[in-house]
């Protein structure tokens, strides 16, 4: 019973997760008086009780009731909120045909909402909310494109070297292939920008801010010197981890990006930037409520020593690929504007619609890839993709 118990309390947290922004709704309208103040556990029970009575209806509403008595009755902050539980949580059953068909607009917060609107476009903001709801599929980058593996896995190619899982009922570890490290997890958006680097084997290639190491293991696959940089010494045991339970070797070095000055220049550096997350969403739905337009800021500005760090790093005709996984024009596209006004000796290197197969229409005009959950996937392939945006640069002049 402990891995359906678990199971279940993932659901009903992801489910509260990703219904956010209507739990907020439905909240604003059973509450009279707004939440409660010193409550304990109270708003986290509700909320996830909500979640179970307006969206999971197969999980039984008598239950959902029950149990956020309970659960409250044993909180010493929250009991003498118990009989308000019980009231608003009949109040939300009365109503709940109403209460569940609230519209998919109130999925993302109003700013988010209308900024994602200008940026994409609403067609693409409704399948951002499908995808939203849908969560993620697993997708894996395979070490050798295996048939049979392929079949064992019960997965589906997605082209390259990923496959995509769309429903498990088992943990990674215990998926057929893991212990002999024939594959690592990766979307399919975060496998791109490795692609991108395409120079003769053995020419030396940087990945910065490289753990937990898919896009290192790309990297080493694809049979180049690899140096992996990570400036947290416990993300670089993972990194570790991850690479010798594929049986693949690279130089680690534990530093700051922003300043790091390697023995000698690099032909390529893969730059995955910290961002915002916000192209996560779907693995992660709290992003986007806590994302502010000062941790954008910040962000951009970090991006930017990075950026200026790694043209310093590189070999003249040197490749950069930038990418980040977020949303965020401003941690993307304005980026490489940043840098056409202010790293004078990199070029865009443009990406074309061929390299990369059925993702080319991700290409925008300027050659740079805007990946997000709004495109078309290939035939017969459920999910969508992380949001992603990819730039890659020469390093011109000696």
């Amino acid at each position: 019973a402990d891995s359906r118990d678990r199971a279940l309390a993932n659901r009903l947290v992801t489910t509260a997760l990703r219904r956010h922004g209507q739990i907020d709704m439905a909240l604003s309208e059973l509450l009279d008086r707004g939440m409660p103040k010193k409550s304990g556990s109270f708003e986290p029970v509700l909320r996830l009780s909500l979640a179970q009575l307006l969206f999971l209806p197969d999980l039984g509403a008598h239950s959902a009731l029950f149990l956020a008595v309970e659960a409250v009755k044993a909180d010493p902050r929250a009991r003498h909120l118990s009989g308000l539980m019980n009231a608003v949580l009949r109040r939300a059953q009365a109503n709940s045909a109403r209460l569940s068909a609230m519209s998919d607009d109130l999925l993302f917060p109003p700013a988010i909402r209308e900024f994602w609107s200008r940026a994409y476009g609403e067609d693409n903001l409704d399948r951002f909310a499908q995808a939203l709801l849908e969560g993620a599929p697993l997708d894996l980058t395979l070490k050798d494109n295996d048939p049979e593996l392929i079949e064992a896995l019960g997965a589906t190619p997605l082209g390259f070297d990923t496959v995509r899982i769309a429903s498990r009922d088992r943990p990674v570890e215990g998926l057929f292939g893991y212990e002999e490290g024939r594959w690592w997890v990766q979307d399919a958006a975060a496998a791109v920008p490795a692609r991108l680097i395409t120079l003769a084997p053995g020419a030396s290639v940087a990945d910065f801010c490289a753990a937990p190491g898919g896009k290192t293991a790309q990297l080493v696959k694809a049979g180049y010197d690899v140096t992996a940089l990570d400036a947290d010494p416990v993300r670089v045991e993972r990194l570790n981890a991850n690479l010798s339970r594929l049986g693949y070797a690279a130089r680690i070095a534990i530093g700051d990006a922003a300043d790091f000055r390697p023995p000698a220049p690099f032909d390529a550096i893969l730059l995955d930037a910290p961002c915002t997350a916000t192209g996560t969403f779907r693995r992660h739905p709290e992003v986007i409520w806590h994302r502010t337009d000062k941790d954008v800021e910040s962000r951009v500005a970090l991006q930017r020593q990075l950026l200026a760090n790694a043209a310093r790093c590189l070999n003249p005709g040197g490749v950069l690929v930038y990418c980040v996984c977020s949303l965020e024009p401003q941690e993307g596209e304005e980026q490489v504007r940043w840098v056409a006004g202010h790293l004078k000796d990199l070029e865009l290197l443009p990406v074309t619609p061929e390299e990369l197969g059925w993702l080319g229409p991700a290409v925008l005009a300027d050659g740079t890839v805007r990946l997000h959950p709004g495109l078309p996937m290939p035939e017969g392939i459920e999910g969508a993709l992380d949001g992603f945006f990819v730039a890659r640069f020469r390093r011109t002049g000696g």
